[in-house]
């Protein structure tokens, strides 16, 4: 254990004695988790939005995984505790795995654990919210993700993508049907059972928290936690901040890996109580896939005929994927809905969606190993 090692640890255990001193039944503590790659640029950032909090957090620590930069440094000087991964070979998860193996042993079940992105920040008000909707049946908190401004017209449209999907979080009363690496809250009771499922062979992935096998591992997590048993939910308040990637190239290789490890994650699990429901949306966006194909085939060869007549039928079809569009994007300013409006740029960016969906089936068809890239 390096020295930055060392000092996260004293800093646990004066936590845990401060606690024992105070009150026979402690209020649970807090310890902000923040995996980190080659992040100096954006690391102090996410801390100090920790430090923000109205509830803030007792610890907070990075882990530095096989960084070249000065995200060490940069975190230090921030006021966090740093510690470094050891040989890992397992990207995100695994330096998740090997900070929890450290810092796990030394928190109550009770205690909660915040894991973050490090080029994520926090609303003042999540730490808060996510601790006040720990019901003992939820077994982690995820964060309602907002995209950051930039990133021009691609930038516009994910930040549309996910208003949609904050929209679609408060239509199902606040459940979280994945826990967001952005920012999830568990409890570490839950953490340590995820674990000695795997170990049991209950639910698969290896012998850590975090599975190694996954290329999402935030969305197997969510399974697990629901396979035991708890609900997940994302309240009100627990809004953060996320980047948007800001070249086609990007935006490709991430929705390839979120696509491509729902799919995985969802074969490894196989038919479940808890999987129905997303085998069920992965049909529907198959069916949706179909839809927009006839539509746009019969658009074309509409167009292509000597004279092209529209029929009441199409242009009202035309007219609903209008309607859905800007009805939708409400909230999210008249910019957005300005950009909803113009159905050729939404569809376009649907039409890439699809592409994602039909190639990560396609390469799963063919066994095709998915490679990690940098985003």
């Amino acid at each position: 254990m390096n020295d930055a090692d060392a000092d996260a640890d004293a800093d646990a255990d004066a936590d845990a004695d401060a606690d024992a001193d105070t009150d026979a039944r402690p209020r649970p503590r807090v310890v902000g988790l923040i995996p980190a790659h080659d992040e100096a640029g954006r690391i102090a950032a996410a801390i100090a939005a920790l430090r923000r909090q109205t509830r803030t957090p007792d610890l907070i620590v990075v882990m530095a995984d096989r960084c070249t930069d000065a995200t060490a440094k940069v975190a230090r000087d921030a006021g966090a505790a740093v510690l470094t991964s050891e040989a890992n070979q397992h990207k995100k998860a695994g330096a998740l795995n090997q900070a929890l193996e450290r810092l796990l042993p030394r928190l109550r079940g009770s205690d909660l654990v915040l894991v973050q992105d490090a080029d994520t920040a926090l609303w003042p008000t999540f730490l808060a919210s996510a601790h006040a909707a720990m019901h003992p049946t939820v077994g982690a908190v995820g964060g309602i993700f907002y995209g950051e401004r930039g990133g021009g017209l691609l930038g516009a449209l994910q930040r549309l993508e996910f208003h949609r999907y904050a929209r679609e979080i408060a239509r199902r009363k606040y459940r979280a049907d994945v826990l967001t690496g952005t920012a999830t809250l568990f409890r570490a009771a839950t953490l340590r059972e995820v674990r000695r499922a795997r170990l049991s062979g209950r639910i698969g992935g290896g012998d850590s928290y975090y599975s190694l096998a996954s290329l999402t591992e935030d969305d197997e997590m969510t399974k697990a936690v629901r396979t035991l048993g708890y609900r997940t939910v994302s309240p009100p308040g627990c809004g953060v901040v996320t980047e948007v990637m800001t070249s086609i190239p990007q935006l490709w290789h991430q929705r390839i890996r979120w696509q491509r490890g729902a799919l995985e994650n969802l074969r490894d699990y196989g038919w479940t109580r808890v999987t129905a429901p997303y085998f069920v949306r992965q049909t529907f966006m198959g069916l949706s896939v179909i839809a927009l194909s006839l539509y746009l085939v019969f658009t074309v060869w509409m167009l292509t005929r000597g004279r092209p007549k529209f029929s009441p039928f199409w242009l009202a079809v035309g007219l609903v994927f209008v309607v859905e569009k800007v009805a939708t994007a409400r909230g999210a300013g008249w910019r957005g809905q300005l950009l909803a409006g113009t159905l050729a740029v939404e569809l376009l960016y649907d039409m890439f969606q699809h592409a994602v969906y039909v190639r990560s089936l396609w390469d799963m068809a063919r066994r095709r190993e998915e490679r990690w890239h940098r985003t």
